[in-house]
């Protein structure tokens, strides 16, 4: 945005990851913007099943107006917009919303442009922000490979449906089906990812594609918005900033229309997923609906299509949670499965079902710990490093990458590098990929220095080589809570106010804030065994071997009480 059309010079989208932002102030201020937002719209449009557009797509709009907080904290390093709103207008080449970098494959990391700020400060526009075109978004091509395996379900029955559309959900969710169908229980799995390396593979278990078509669709309903964004001046200050609130509400919803798969269904394909869901849970008599994520748009969706059916709602916690890393504290499952003691307190607080329920069981994944060859492992770390040239090693460390923004994971890298560096024993680090994030961009990360750093296949990432490593670094991964219970040490990288599993709090991991730190903790491990206390491991997960096994037993019983003949 600029007072003139031309000679413009625009701030790379880039940009608005602040280094300098405080974490809190935008989480605060973001919840202000998004609770406003909420008053504002009040009930909206809703699907034909009665589900609010702005409660499905919670998490978008909220990541979007995150990114509204962080341009507002910025204004005063951006000359042009420091004129008075009125004064400007919106840049003819630039759309109110527009893409930012970011390193999760299956995601779409959407931003808003300097336009986009200039025009909810209430800028003259010359433009309707939901007829301008889309930006740039992911391809959502469906997988070219398909089995006899991968199938649309016809007419098949099955009491428990477990819906995925993720390849970590998918981790999760199967070793429970893998058990129900052990103790002779009807299961349907339905995968319903766009992106062909999130797909889940044949494995022995019949895997029912889903219409991902339907994902694809872009486009809004008509009458999604009402034309009261400029004829209602309803303002919040946020961040010293008068943001008119519908002209939020229409940005928003431009977010709304456009598709990016799974991770993001527009509001065309929403209504349709809900169509094809109520189907599919009414002819396949469904007495239980399993996720692994019931916040996000197509879990919440999934969730809100079976209560409306009376089908029994059950998340599996997938991942780690912490107090402050999570985008969206509401859980709406009436079933809620957690890892650890930790979870469940946090559980407590945020779920939103009026019957809900909280068993802490564990992490069904993390079962086939026990079963790991550790020592295969270890062969595949040291034939790692001694093809790249560095044979003479005494320990090697993993780091347990996760899909952040580029410069991030090169100050982790960094970090630990120095710390290695001064390490009384020479140690080689691996980077082992994230399953959505690119290897290509930790490749062009590595840089010559003074101790071996090396690449894992993408394939192996961490889980399939940490059990082999003498400790295991991490920031965030929930691989610092596979290492903590096979009893390697870790060290969670603290930097900045990045979120982390928050282990070290919990006395199951070294807090490393410097490079001295690092190599303090390195120091200790080569000295002394490391131990972590069972009490300790049962707050961050409770882990015996048998989750599958438990999880499978309480849907039992939960497919028991459901059906119609049940007393």
């Amino acid at each position: 945005m600029a007072q003139e059309e031309q000679g413009r010079e625009a701030l790379p989208a880039t940009e608005l990851e602040i280094e300098s932002a405080d974490r809190q102030t935008v989480r605060r201020l973001t919840e202000q913007l998004m609770t406003a937002l909420e008053g504002f719209v009040k009930a909206g449009v809703t699907t034909p099943g009665r589900a609010s557009w702005l409660h499905i797509h919670h998490i978008p709009v909220r990541r979007l107006l995150g990114q509204v907080v962080r341009k507002l904290l910025e204004l005063h390093s951006h000359t042009p917009i420091a004129v008075p709103p009125e004064l400007t207008r919106s840049a003819v080449d630039e759309g109110l919303i527009t893409t930012r970098a970011g390193n999760a494959r299956e995601y779409v990391y959407y931003t808003i442009s300097w336009s986009g700020l200039a025009y909810i400060l209430g800028a003259p526009t010359r433009r309707d922000p939901l007829q301008e075109p889309h930006p740039l978004k992911l391809a959502t091509a469906a997988a070219r490979q398909t089995s006899s395996r991968l199938t649309e379900p016809g007419n098949e029955k099955a009491e428990v449906v477990a819906l995925t559309w993720s390849s970590r959900h998918a981790d999760t969710l199967l070793p429970v089906l893998a058990e129900l169908r052990r103790l002779g229980q009807s299961t349907m799995l339905l995968d319903l990812a766009t992106d062909p390396a999130q797909q889940i593979l044949p494995s022995g278990m019949p895997v029912h594609r889903g219409p991902t078509t339907l994902l694809q669709l872009d486009g809004g309903i008509p009458y999604l918005i009402s034309d009261r964004a400029d004829s209602v001046n309803q303002y919040l200050v946020t961040a010293g900033h008068p943001v008119c609130l519908g002209r939020l509400e229409r940005l928003a919803a431009t977010l709304v229309q456009m598709s990016a798969g799974c991770t993001q269904p527009s509001w065309l394909a929403t209504v349709a997923i809900e169509s094809w869901l109520t189907n599919l849970l009414t002819s396949a008599k469904a007495q239980v609906l399993m996720v692994a994520d019931d916040i996000g748009p197509l879990g919440a969706l999934a969730v809100h299509v079976a209560e409306r059916l009376s089908v029994a709602t059950t998340n599996v916690q997938h991942g780690a949670w912490t107090a402050d890393a999570i985008s969206r504290p509401a859980l709406h499952a009436r079933i809620q499965i957690v890892t650890g003691d930790r979870d469940a307190v946090l559980a407590r607080s945020w779920v939103r079902h009026p019957a809900a329920e909280i068993h802490v069981l564990g992490q069904p994944r993390f079962d086939t710990l026990k079963a790991i060859d550790r020592g295969r492992q270890r062969r595949y770390l040291l034939q790692l490093l001694q093809s790249a040239g560095h044979a003479r090693v005494d320990h090697v460390i993993v780091l347990a990458c996760q899909p952040a923004m580029p410069q991030r994971i090169n100050r982790h890298i960094a970090l630990l590098v120095d710390g290695l560096r001064k390490a009384q024993e020479r140690w080689g680090l691996v980077l082992a990929p994230h399953p959505a994030q690119e290897p290509a961009l930790l490749q062009n990360l590595i840089r010559p220095a003074q101790v071996p750093v090396v690449l894992a296949d993408a394939q192996v990432g961490a889980r399939g080589c940490l059990g082999g490593a003498d400790a295991l670094a991490s920031v965030s991964s929930t691989c610092g809570v596979e290492a903590m219970l096979l009893g390697l040490p870790v060290l969670e990288i603290i930097t900045g106010d990045e979120p982390t599993l928050g282990l070290a709090d919990h006395g199951a991991a070294f807090a490393c804030r410097t490079s001295d730190d690092i190599n303090a903790a390195l120091n200790t491990i080569t000295r002394s065994r490391h131990e972590t206390p069972v009490r300790v491991k049962d707050a961050v997960c409770r882990w015996r071997g048998t989750t599958a096994r438990d999880i499978a037993d309480l849907i039992l019983r939960i497919v028991d009480s459901e059906r119609p003949d049940a007393s």
